[in-house]
């Protein structure tokens, strides 16, 4: 069994907060009720100080440092939304912070962290590699290494996220969580379940994982923790090799179910949040809803999933949402052999524009391997109403002789 952290712990650590952190809103989304069948809410922690929860595991890890570490300063190694949470805790309580960041970390990020008064390193090409160069940086100097997930106090500050959850809706019967090193879901597990087991309710807690980093599903498969070898995902803010062993253990005990799901079912999650809910939210935090929408969970009653950050670049954001419209058959990319002759071009325009369809982009070329020498290519970058609308469009072509060939986003 787990040694989960008491509802009492978890109430402390709400009230050590409550002058660090804001309560973030929970709003009611129709077009996901719709689509799920149950009611579905958003908790908006991408709105949260630092734009995500980290902010609440950091403050907490950090106001439970003596005076003799706080002197010794802290260290730490993130990406992002952790690096934020500890310069702006360690700002507050005057603790000097340095943070190790990989060199490819979004701008945005890097200025945040800095701007919070953190001395930024910036080493490596992946984020394991900053942990390493932290830890080195910590046995070095005498630092605290202040670890973003695999640490009791950064699991209980996490938790106090599902104490809000319970007070915004009383009738909650599920929670959806993504999971990355798993100190989110593993205090939202324990803090809602200490609650409901208050007035005998049970409520599900189901973790999501981007299929391409489902460190957490190997573990409970295996029945203990393994490194596994990730592949790129949009998600980075959960793309972690393997959970940390103090949320582990919890989610083990308390945690009811993890899926996982894809990109394509990610990059549709943001552009329904984007268009319906009128939120920006970064992937890792829109995993949940892309659970919703993707059919990976069943619904039973009130479901609130959890927009854990907003954290994005927005160059990323242009191509994820230039993702999720090819992903829900609303943008694709086609590409036409046509004879090279005078008016092909007209034509097919012409044919597109019948079919309601808009065409965004337009290459036309000679050069190409296969080519003939009286032959050209047209590649079309076109706007649909979605997956029937595209097939609609792709057979008006085809019944007028050409040959159009789908483009893979």
């Amino acid at each position: 069994m787990s040694t989960a952290p008491s509802l009492a712990e978890f109430e402390e650590a709400a009230q050590g907060l409550a002058g660090v952190i804001t309560h973030t809103p929970t709003l009611p989304s129709r077009a996901l009720t719709d689509a799920f069948g149950a009611p579905v809410l958003l908790k908006m922690e991408n709105l949260q100080r630092t734009g995500s929860f980290k902010i609440r595991g950091a403050a907490h890890r950090l106001s439970r440092l003596t005076e003799e570490e706080r002197s010794r300063g802290v260290v730490a190694a993130s990406a992002g939304n952790h690096a934020q949470g500890v310069a702006l805790a360690a700002q507050a309580l005057g603790i000097p912070a340095t943070i190790f960041m990989p060199l490819g970390v979004p701008v945005p990020k890097l200025l945040a962290t800095r701007g919070y008064g953190a001395e930024v390193v910036l080493e490596g090409e992946t984020v394991a590699t900053s942990l390493r160069l932290a830890a080195e940086f910590a046995e070095r100097t005498g630092a605290v290494m202040i670890h973003p997930f695999d640490h009791r106090d950064v699991v209980v500050g996490q938790g106090t996220l599902g104490l809000e959850l319970l007070e915004d809706a009383p009738d909650l019967d599920t929670v959806l969580v993504g999971i990355g090193g798993g100190g989110l879901i593993a205090g939202i597990a324990s803090a809602i379940k200490a609650k409901a087991a208050e007035t005998g309710r049970k409520i599900r807690i189901i973790g999501v994982q981007a299929e391409n980093a489902a460190a957490t599903v190997a573990s409970l498969e295996a029945g203990h923790r393994v490194a596994i070898e990730t592949r790129p995902t949009i998600a980075d803010g959960i793309l972690v090799a393997e959970p940390g062993a103090v949320p582990f253990e919890i989610i083990q005990d308390l945690v009811d179910e993890v899926v996982t799901v894809s990109d394509d079912d990610i990059a549709r999650a943001l552009l329904v949040l984007l268009e319906q809910a009128k939120v920006v939210v970064e992937p890792a935090g829109a995993v949940g809803v892309a659970a919703i929408l993707a059919g990976k969970i069943q619904p039973t009653g009130t479901t609130m999933a959890v927009l854990s950050g907003g954290n994005i670049d927005p160059l990323l954001l242009q191509r994820v949402v230039a993702h999720g419209l090819a992903a829900s058959g609303r943008y694709l990319t086609i590409r036409i052999p046509l004879p090279d002759r005078p008016g092909q071009l007209a034509r097919v325009s012409e044919l597109v524009s019948q079919a309601g369809a808009n065409v965004m982009e337009v290459l036309h070329t000679r050069h190409g391997q296969g080519l003939q020498i009286n032959e050209v290519v047209l590649q079309l970058s076109i706007e649909t109403r979605g997956a029937e609308h595209t097939e609609l469009t792709l057979d008006t072509l085809r019944r007028a002789g050409y040959d159009p060939i789908v483009v893979p986003d």
